[in-house]
């Protein structure tokens, strides 16, 4: 499938940045990439094209909105329209969806995009998923973080109001949203790590990720899958009624031959003994469905889930896709469940990604908890 994406915020920017280059070179599934910010400075540290770079609001908050929720919403309110009619879209090739990436905790992006969302919802039938990250602990509680001592203005200054600005953002977003995709940064920043140090290496796990999703199964030049995952598919998954998403990722390196004859049309492909094939495909599955998700929850809270097992087509053992898909089923405890295969003929890892919709989570009680104990951002 196709996907546009667009990253608002200086976290926003940069999760685009990371999809951006998890795009794989043999299998494009990016229509576009935008980045839209109110700091110019944040903008210019992007690798997103400058056509596709747009700073907005007034002059007075280049350099961010420090927090302030209720200014973001005024200047995203101001600026929706706008900020979509300032970079060249929509491409000669149409996406098949829109994903807008977001860091909840801040006033830039969680102030924009549910007003920027709600304008694409009116404009165009395609689905619109946001991609958010939930703020760690460690960015507002000067406890766990120790950030008491770090100036303000700095990366990793303390924001008091990053719990409070995200739920009432993910408030924002219910209903407006098609789905909601989450990745939890305290669950993934390393003990003791800052989040400055973290957030390249976090926004690679995430990317890659969501390369796995949607990129697809098979390429139009090379190996078509057996049973490929579309648009509508996704679409089936994930819903459109704003339900909050939480991926799975597993891979595992195998053995590959490189070999090639002639003009490259023709390539060798190893023996692949059925019982390992079989085996790498479960262990990357079982890793996806229990290892460690982008949002901590358990399986059995999704209303529905997507399975899709990917690597070098001599890999894709049929038999052991479907068993995977049927693992994932009784994992969520229900019926709802598609899957299908990605052949990467070029690859050398076996993967499986997993798409758990509708899940329930604590970290998200914990986070609205934390809110309740600050001010309201209302």
């Amino acid at each position: 499938m196709q996907l546009e994406v667009l990253g608002v915020g200086g976290a926003g920017c940069r999760i685009a940045d990371a999809v951006r280059a998890a795009e794989p070179t043999d299998h494009s599934f990016l229509t576009d990439v935008f980045a839209f910010d109110t700091d110019e400075r944040s903008l210019h540290g992007t690798v997103i094209p400058e056509s596709h770079r747009s700073r907005y609001g007034p002059d007075d908050i280049d350099g961010g909105l420090e927090g302030d929720l209720e200014r973001g919403r005024t200047v995203g309110r101001a600026y929706a329209d706008e900020l979509l009619e300032s970079v060249p879209r929509p491409t000669a090739e149409p996406a098949d969806a829109i994903l807008v990436a977001v860091g909840l905790g801040g006033a830039t992006g969680g102030g924009t995009v549910p007003a920027l969302v709600a304008t694409l919802q009116q404009r165009t039938e395609t689905p619109v998923y946001v991609l958010a990250t939930l703020p760690a602990d460690r960015e507002f509680d000067a406890a766990a973080g120790r950030s008491g001592s770090r100036p303000r203005g700095s990366a990793d200054a303390p924001r008091p109001n990053a719990a409070a600005n995200a739920m009432a953002t993910l408030e924002r977003l219910d209903g407006v949203a098609s789905a909601i995709i989450t990745f939890d940064n305290e669950d993934w920043l390393r003990p003791g790590e800052s989040l400055r140090d973290g957030r390249d290496r976090c926004n690679r796990e995430l990317a890659t990720r969501i390369a796995a999703v949607f990129a697809g199964g098979g390429d139009s030049e090379g190996p078509v899958a057996q049973t490929v995952v579309d648009a509508s598919d996704v679409r089936r998954i994930v819903g459109d009624q704003s339900a909050v998403v939480a991926l799975g990722y597993g891979d595992q390196t195998v053995e590959t031959s490189d070999s090639r004859f002639g003009l490259g049309l023709l390539s060798t492909e190893p023996d692949v003994d059925t019982s390992e094939a079989v085996s790498a495909i479960e262990t990357v599955v079982r890793k996806g469905i229990r290892g460690k998700l982008s949002l901590k929850c358990d399986p059995e809270t999704a209303a529905r889930g997507l399975l899709i097992v990917g690597g070098p087509p001599a890999w894709l053992n049929r038999q052991a896709i479907a068993e995977g898909r049927r693992t994932l089923e009784s994992a969520i405890g229900g019926s709802g469940i598609l899957g299908g295969d990605a052949p990467r003929p070029d690859g050398d890892r076996v993967f499986a990604a997993v798409v758990l919709a509708g899940v329930e989570s604590e970290r998200i009680e914990a986070l609205r908890a934390a809110a309740d104990r600050t001010e309201p951002a209302d």
